[in-house]
């Protein structure tokens, strides 16, 4: 599926949002919070409080800050470094959608499916889902996931982070746990594709788990925690592990780049647009009514053949993609985040755009207006036996109907992308995500009690 024009853009501008926020304030409070520049003091998670207090001797605690953060002084000479902004920075566990779909995407990500296990049916779900749920509220408001006793310490000492932990059932879910005639029409097995070479294994998923965060111990914190909370009820199908660019590694927020050079995530919709939450979110009136609110993400493993790519001129690779390189601009003209002039033609008489250029097939209007929010991670998962590097993007996409929205992009490219001799498809799930719970609720619980 397409790697390019996929939204990473990270935006500093100051937000609040109110519990239960919709998609846009959810978006505007992950900015808000300064990931940008990680380099200012900020109060102390109550992770790292109980880390320092253990090892130093707290001399006495005060409750402060947003989002319920500990101030800490402590019986030292010298009081501890703060947390910087990166480490400090909060996502809402509740609201009207899960987090970890508009948050800005992290610098680590762990994506996984577990499979229940032969004994376990709907009871067994939902127990797990209600621990799942504290255990993620617990751990991005920066505490540990549950007894204190148990809990792993790989994260002691770390805020947050901007830890997001979201949820999603599979097709299979709803016959293991006697719920078919609650299964979403969208649920419906994607199609075949002739560019497919997918490991069955590493596809689908009864339950599909993802976690993001920009502190690398904090995100395997998190995916260590719900592994442990789910022994005995379901075990791991697959798991694969990504990465994106760091909060303040470059000078200003830029779109990110991928591992073939290219800027990618320029045309993604944003949330600012007045079709955006019709786009990638299930309405209220929806159905079924347990979705109202959420979203259905398709997930891809996406093999770069990077040897390959790198063996092209600068120039080839941009005919290919359809953007300038150094900027992401058009080759139509203008700068990045001017639209693409599919209509303007060269000295030669040619479109500057090529007909199989990337960002034409994947263009809107050459797909009847369908669109889809991409959130990806990029992945290095070593080298393989010929000396090429196994790695790629893990594709994500969030939409409101994937039978509108990835389905007829996906035959689209199937038939004549030039990116397409880059890639190999090699693994494949489509997960229903439900809405966020509210206060009180675990992730699912209209569907598992409703």
């Amino acid at each position: 599926m397409s790697t390019q024009d996929t939204h990473n853009t990270r935006n500093s501008k100051t937000a609040k949002n109110p519990p239960g926020g919709d998609a846009d304030d959810s978006a505007s409070d992950a900015r808000s919070q300064g990931r940008e520049h990680p380099g200012a003091a900020a109060q102390l998670s109550r992770r790292r409080l109980l880390g320092t207090a253990s090892a130093a001797g707290a001399a006495g605690l005060a409750l402060g800050g947003a989002g319920g953060a500990w101030a800490h002084s402590a019986a030292q000479d010298a009081p501890p470094t703060a947390l910087t902004t990166l480490g400090s920075s909060t996502v809402p566990f509740h609201g009207t959608h899960q987090a970890g779909i508009v948050t800005p995407a992290q610098a680590h990500g762990h994506l996984l499916a577990f499979d229940l296990a032969p004994d376990a049916g709907r009871k067994q779900a939902a127990a797990l889902l209600r621990r799942w749920s504290e255990a993620a509220r617990r751990m991005m408001a920066g505490e540990p996931p549950g007894d204190g006793e148990r809990d792993t310490g790989i994260a002691l000492d770390a805020g947050p982070a901007s830890l997001t932990v979201t949820f999603g059932f599979g097709r299979t879910f709803f016959t293991r746990t006697g719920l078919k005639d609650r299964l979403p029409a969208q649920l419906a097995p994607l199609p075949d594709f002739s560019a497919d070479a997918l490991d069955k294994k590493r596809s689908d998923g009864d339950l599909w788990v993802q976690i993001g965060a920009d502190d690398a111990l904090v995100a395997f914190h998190a995916l260590r925690a719900l592994q442990r909370e789910a022994a005995g009820t379901a075990r791991v199908r697959w798991q694969m592990s990504g990465f994106n660019r760091s909060p303040g590694a470059t000078d200003r927020p830029r779109t990110v780049r991928n591992l073939m050079g290219q800027v990618d995530g320029t045309n993604n919709p944003k949330p600012q647009e007045k079709d955006f939450t019709k786009k990638v979110f299930v309405p209220s009136s929806g159905e079924p009514s347990w979705m109202a609110g959420g979203s259905y993400v398709v997930q891809r493993r996406i093999r770069m053949l990077l040897d390959k790519w790198d063996q092209h001129s600068l120039s080839e690779q941009e005919k290919v993609i359809g953007r300038r390189k150094s900027d992401g601009a058009p080759l139509s003209g203008g700068h990045e985040h001017t639209k693409p002039d599919l209509d303007k033609r060269g000295s030669d008489g040619l479109p500057l755009i090529a007909g199989d250029a990337h960002i034409r097939v994947t263009a809107p209007e050459s797909n009847g207006g369908a669109a889809m929010l991409r959130r990806p991670f990029s992945f290095h998962d070593g080298f393989l036996d010929d000396g090429a590097p196994d790695a790629g993007l893990i594709f994500l996409a969030w939409q409101a109907d994937p039978l509108r929205g990835f389905v007829p992009v996906q035959r689209k490219l199937d038939r004549g992308d030039a990116l397409s001799r880059f890639l190999r498809h090699e693994a494949s799930g489509l997960f229903a995500v439900p809405g966020g719970p509210q206060k009180g609720e675990y992730v699912g619980q209209r569907l598992l009690e409703g």
